[in-house]
């Protein structure tokens, strides 16, 4: 019975980075000709990586894009004998766009299929449409070594319950009844997308009686991450293959015409473990490979950042001593004539903690000396918000002050409740250029943080600063309270107002809940109509914040496009 070895080469790819990403494919399909592989496919946009944007209309980009295509091409050569699913834009001579977002089966110096995507999002973080033109509704199909493949990239496969486009993909593929389906893609990892990636692709295998592999992107690129997570489903035992979770993978594997799986050494695979990480250990591992690329791929290799001795610090801390190496964090804390003791002391233990430098600059005479001169220019003393935000402000000049100086990439601490309500001073703490934090509500932070000192089994981050109440001391006495509604009756609110429908079932309903409670009087609904407009009021300070890593289905960013000026 013919049987076909395939390898899903999971590599994490560098926007733009033409050259390098031919590198990384070039090593990958060696490594699965060794393994035996006959077959080796690559994720979306593997020879640009996904998604240039803009790039694309580029013309330098344009003739290194073509240049790319060609040394691709000519470098399948060297494995004479290996077929290579490639994912790379390629010209639309034709009406519409100039470009399609193309699938490419290379062997030996030749093209041997090509097919184009035919469903492309423009919805959330994707606009797709913006620069590619839709594939025609074919199936395409090759025969390898006696078992015939079909292809399809990404968004195809997402609509085989017909909800969003009138095409589904899945139909021609079924109607073709290949032995096996190459789906090649870039899915931005959030909460709950590996869960629903094997759902969909698990449905529409069973429905179609098809088997299925799925090769993904890995990696950080801006605000977005890829957790890779490439797998295998089949019709009748669902997934029975998975990749690494946020690293590069090879994954090695037979299919024959009977339609089955088999290990590389020829063993029957059985069902993957459908329990993913926990939502914490998510979280960790998602922002640390995000702050890690992010840096990489910006040329930085050290981080400073703002230590208040508060929950959002230290977890921005741990965070960056995990990804970047404790000696390549820098941490400055800055009293002034409001910060308690223990913002200092508990500033001094974190990072003995975690192994990293801090310094202290205290900005009371700085702050004394502006009041001053405000006072001697305008006739007016600096009283109230003016003078808590610029204790702000004058942090927020040191930190890039050092950023400047040494070269250290300066990380922003907010989180996105405060970020959600503009709780957050302009120029201030918002200075920076990463949020590292800035999709996690503030009760998200204290149970990961918590969680960061359950994996290391020891005080991480201390308890004291986890247990105190939040407080941005920029006048006496102050707490987060005097501002805003306790983080415990906040959060549900933010999470139905902003993520809405694209919460998960459990959590939408949970908040949902937990906000028509919070609206059962008066009060309460008082409570919910002032959040609305800070939400509302406040998107100016989003649009000038740095990018923030993506860990939930709603960001802010580019995917919550919302006008300033605007009423609602």
């Amino acid at each position: 019975m013919p049987t076909l070895s395939i390898a899903l080469a999971q590599i994490n790819p560098t926007i733009g980075d033409i050259d390098g990403n031919l590198s990384l494919m070039v090593d990958a399909a060696r490594r699965a000709q060794a393994e035996g592989a006959r077959l080796v496919a690559f994720p979306e946009l593997s020879l640009t990586a996904y998604y240039p944007a803009d790039l694309l209309e580029d013309p330098d980009f344009q003739r290194r894009l073509a240049k790319g295509i060609e040394d691709l091409i000519a470098a399948t050569r060297e494995l004479p004998d290996l077929h290579w699913v490639v994912g790379a834009p390629t010209p639309n001579t034709g009406i519409g766009k100039p470009l399609f977002n193309s699938l490419l089966v290379l062997k030996n110096g030749e093209i041997l299929l090509r097919y184009h995507k035919q469903l492309l999002p423009t919805y959330n973080i994707f606009d797709e449409r913006r620069h590619f033109e839709p594939g025609p509704d074919v199936a395409r199909i090759l025969d390898i070594e006696d078992v015939r493949v079909g292809f399809m990239i990404c968004e195809d496969g997402w609509n085989d319950e017909g909800r969003d486009y009138i095409v589904n993909p899945f139909n021609r593929l079924a109607d073709a009844a290949p032995d096996l389906v190459v789906s090649i893609n870039a899915s931005p990892s959030s909460i709950g997308r590996r869960e629903m990636r094997h759902e969909i692709f698990s449905k529409a295998s069973a429905r179609h009686r098809l088997p299925l592999v799925y090769v993904n992107q890995v990696g950080g690129h801006d605000q977005l991450i890829y957790d890779g997570s490439s797998f295998a489903v089949d019709p009748v035992r669902g997934i029975v293959m998975e990749g690494a979770r946020f690293q590069p993978d090879l994954m090695v594997l037979q299919v024959h015409t009977r339609g089955s799986f088999l290990a590389r050494d020829g063993k029957e695979l059985s069902a993957v473990d459908a329990k993913g990480l926990s939502t914490n250990e998510f979280y960790r591992q998602q922002l640390v490979l995000g702050l890690r690329d992010y840096a990489r791929r910006c040329g930085f290799s050290t981080a400073v950042v703002g230590s208040s001795g508060g929950i959002d610090s230290a977890l921005t801390l741990a965070i960056a001593a995990e990804a970047l190496g404790p000696k390549n964090v820098v941490a400055i804390t800055m009293p002034s004539q409001y910060s308690s003791t223990g913002s200092v002391t508990d500033s001094e233990r974190l990072c003995q903690n975690l192994g990293i430098a801090l310094y202290t600059h205290p900005i009371k005479e700085l702050v004394e000396l502006y009041a001053a001169q405000f006072h001697t220019a305008f006739g007016e003393a600096l009283t109230g918000l003016s003078k808590e935000n610029l204790q702000a402000r004058i942090r927020g000049t040191i930190l890039m002050e050092y950023s400047n100086r040494f070269g250290h990439l300066l990380l922003t601490t907010g989180n996105k409740s405060e970020i959600s309500v503009g709780y957050c001073t302009l120029y201030g703490d918002t200075n920076g250029g990463l949020g590292v934090i800035g999709d996690l509500y503030k009760t998200e932070v204290f149970s990961l943080a918590r969680h960061y000192n359950e994996v290391a089994g020891r005080e991480v981050i201390p308890v004291a600063i986890i247990d105190k109440p939040p407080s941005a001391e920029l006048a006496p006495g102050q707490k987060d309270t005097d501002s805003l509604p306790p983080y415990e009756v906040l959060d549900p609110i933010l999470k139905t107002l902003i993520e809405g429908s694209r919460l998960s079932e459990k959590e939408g309903e949970a908040a949902m809940k937990a906000m028509l409670e919070t609206g059962s009087t008066s009060e309460g609904k008082a409570t919910i109509e002032r959040v609305k407009r800070m939400i509302a009021r406040n998107e100016y300070k989003r649009r000038q914040s740095p990018p923030i890593l993506r860990v939930r289905s709603r960001a802010f960013g580019s995917g919550r496009q919302m006008p300033i000026a605007a009423k609602y």
